[in-house]
């Protein structure tokens, strides 16, 4: 599982804005584990193509 700051650096984004897309309801799927945000890599990966599929 992927830490919050992990997937910022992946996506090429500052962490404040997976914060505000997570608020939005926008950006990859997470679960929270205690106090903490998780990212399954699958997801996260899954997400970013579904986000090419339908920019194009």
């Amino acid at each position: 599982m992927w830490h919050a700051e992990d997937v910022a650096e992946y996506l090429g984004v500052p962490l404040k804005t997976l914060y505000k897309w997570r608020l939005e309801k926008h950006g990859p799927p997470c679960a929270r584990i205690g106090k903490h945000l998780r990212y399954v890599p699958d997801d996260v990966v899954a997400w970013v193509e579904s986000c090419k599929r339908s920019a194009s």
